[in-house]
């Protein structure tokens, strides 16, 4: 009998700010309270995902890095129950070097999806929360997952660069990972009361087709202010709208993997 196999879906956008590891670390626990298991994977050097989970990040702390350029195994990077159901690989600065030092390693794409490989039985999805470039660290969160999710905030030159992403998803589809595909395009920090705002909805969903979440997660303080307190906004902030919002996206993420 074949064993059920993780949903890995990277979470990127080479343009910073965009709610990428908001959205990270919310998804990741609004799937955990639908009992679905979920491994979080921090890929980005800034470590955002990491202390959106309250996770302290000390000289001692093992993390990614140790994974993919000290190939320490995946079970001793991992910490448990960060939320219901939610355990994370975290990110610390060290990561930083791996862009680098990742440059003279053989197979050096495959490095994420080789250490990602033995938990795969243990978790429902893998969430890798990928840095703001297209540098050696996403193109290994491009070959370890099936579907991105690529967020958009509601600004304009909202379109800006996507390009260069979707060419690079494309290669990495026909040289690396020939299961990639785009799970959905969702837009982040949006007010509907701004024209702005609803053009650039627009311009999306023109480009990008049925492919944009009918969730859109919205402007609002309390999504920024959750990751200080080291809470997702689900228990920060359970009944506002950046929770019900974060609700609805894991239901769409459900439905779509």
């Amino acid at each position: 009998m074949e064993m059920n196999k993780a949903i890995i879906i990277a979470i990127i956008n080479q343009k910073g700010g965009v709610g990428k590891s908001t959205t990270a670390v919310n998804l990741a626990a609004a799937l955990g309270e639908h009992k679905k298991k979920v491994l979080l994977v921090d890929l980005d050097p800034q470590g955002n995902a990491t202390s959106g989970f309250g996770v302290e990040k000390g000289n001692d702390l093992k993390c990614i890095y140790d994974g993919l350029i000290n190939e320490e195994p995946l079970d001793k990077l991992i910490i448990k129950e960060v939320a219901a159901c939610v355990d994370i690989v975290p990110a610390t600065i060290n990561l930083a070097g791996a862009e680098v030092e990742l440059m003279n390693e053989y197979a050096r794409e495959h490095r994420l999806a080789d250490l990602l490989t033995p938990a795969h039985a243990a978790y429902d999805y893998m969430l890798i929360d990928c840095p703001p470039s297209l540098g050696q660290l996403t193109i290994n969160g491009l070959t370890a997952a099936q579907y991105l999710i690529i967020p958009i905030q509601c600004e304009f030159y909202a379109l800006e660069g996507l390009t260069k992403l979707i060419e690079t998803e494309k290669i990495v589809k026909t040289r690396m990972n020939r299961d990639l595909e785009i799970l959905g395009v969702l837009m982040t920090m949006y007010d509907s009361r701004t024209s702005l705002a609803n053009q650039v909805v627009e311009e999306v969903t023109a480009y990008f087709g049925d492919k944009v979440f009918q969730t859109r997660i919205p402007r609002a303080v309390r999504l920024a202010e959750a990751p200080s307190f080291g809470q997702s906004i689900l228990t920060y902030d359970t009944k506002g709208k950046g929770a019900k919002a974060y609700r609805s996206l894991a239901e769409e993420v459900m439905e779509r993997g």
